[in-house]
């Protein structure tokens, strides 16, 4: 497959391709003799559109922090075997990777984000047929939904202690986000990014940090967006309910009983081991270890800041 995909790319780019480089499924480092490009696959031509058309507004409004899209360097629009691809513009990385491990980091990329919004705020009303709407409790009910479906396999791993603190965690959760549901509602909408993983944040080579990976986005309140960020970043802040408030976006939020209710939300061993018993990778042992970590490492620490 490869060996065909790159002979199509070197009939339809007008530089001569020097190499290609798999990053992850449908994501291609492509080199040419001149320039350095990110090729990246989508199953639909109006998902790659979509793409093209949201980091070109993000350009035009001032968000620079990014990527856009490109067509020069094709003779046309790159369909191959049934995936669309679009050509990316490549951003030279820093020698030091992003990561949440640093205050100054994790700050920095919650400013970012800060950013985002502002920008997608004054845009959202453009995307609102196009894009779906971000909806966090529904989402969350379906993933314990899901968890609990899973649990005769889960407790082959798990005692039925921690299983029923995770459950006993989340049904307090969502109970409360639905009793407070309201302050969600009233939120100005923004163009949620759903997706603030560490390695969706990039810094170049000059130091500046970039949001890159827009696949997930939606329309909805931006405090959905500081949950998620708020999620992936206290197990580097040992669940430390004053490290997360002394972080400038998210400090304000604790102040309001909805995001409190969501913050306990065990959305990321829910998503692990959905994922896990999904993909029936539960036969691949450095995945197994890698879910068992995330949940029984820092259970302690996550019930401590729960209890809090």
């Amino acid at each position: 497959y490869l060996n065909r995909l790159l002979s199509y790319f070197k009939s339809q780019f007008y530089e001569k391709i020097i190499q290609m480089v798999p990053i992850q499924k449908s994501v291609y480092l492509l080199k040419t003799d001149g320039n350095t490009y990110i090729i990246k696959g989508y199953r639909s031509n109006n998902r790659l559109k979509l793409q093209e058309a949201f980091t070109a507004t993000l350009r035009t409004e001032g968000f620079l922090k990014s990527y856009i899209f490109l067509t020069k360097p094709m003779k046309e629009q790159l369909f191959f075997e049934g995936t669309y691809f679009g050509c990316i513009e490549y951003i030279p990385p820093h020698k030091t990777a992003f990561s949440y491990h640093s205050h100054r980091n994790r700050q920095e990329g919650l400013d970012l984000l800060v950013q985002f919004h502002q920008t997608t705020a004054s845009v959202e009303n453009r995307y609102r047929t196009l894009l779906p709407k971000g909806q966090l409790i529904e989402k969350w009910t379906e993933r314990l939904k899901v968890f609990s479906g899973n649990l005769p396999l889960i407790k082959y791993y798990l005692d039925d202690y921690m299983i029923s603190e995770l459950i006993s965690w989340a049904n307090w959760s969502l109970a409360g986000m639905i009793k407070k549901r309201r302050f969600f509602q009233k939120e100005q909408d923004v163009i949620l990014h759903g997706d603030v993983a560490y390695h969706n944040f990039l810094r170049d080579q000059n130091g500046q940090l970039n949001l890159i990976d827009f696949d997930l986005i939606s329309i909805g309140p931006p405090s959905f967006d500081y949950l998620q960020y708020a999620n992936r970043i206290l197990p580097s802040i040992d669940w430390s309910l004053d490290k997360l408030g002394s972080l400038e976006q998210i400090g304000k939020y604790l102040n309001e009983e909805a995001f409190l209710y969501a913050l306990p939300f065990p959305s990321d061993i829910f998503r692990e081991w959905n994922r896990m018993i999904r993909e029936k990778s539960y036969t691949d042992q450095a995945k197994v270890r890698q879910v068992m970590d995330l949940t029984v490492n820092q259970f302690h620490l996550r019930k401590k800041f729960i209890s809090q």
